[in-house]
């Protein structure tokens, strides 16, 4: 399936917003939207992408 992820058009396997971070290879603790709706990290799993989705993943970052 086709879906942007942060602003990057991608070809995807995954059906779930679960699925995604890992097969993106995102581990540990982000935030995720969906179509700019937030998803908290309880309902990603259960959480089905669609064709065109625009999916956005935010890591915290550390610095000063």
């Amino acid at each position: 399936m086709k879906i942007i992820i942060n602003g990057e058009r991608r070809e995807v396997s995954a059906i779930t917003l679960s699925d995604l971070l890992t097969e993106c290879g995102y581990s540990g603790r982000v935030a995720t939207a969906v179509n700019e709706i937030f998803v908290a990290s309880s309902a990603r799993i259960g959480h089905a992408l669609a064709d065109g989705d625009r999916v956005e993943i935010l890591a915290p970052m550390q610095g000063g």
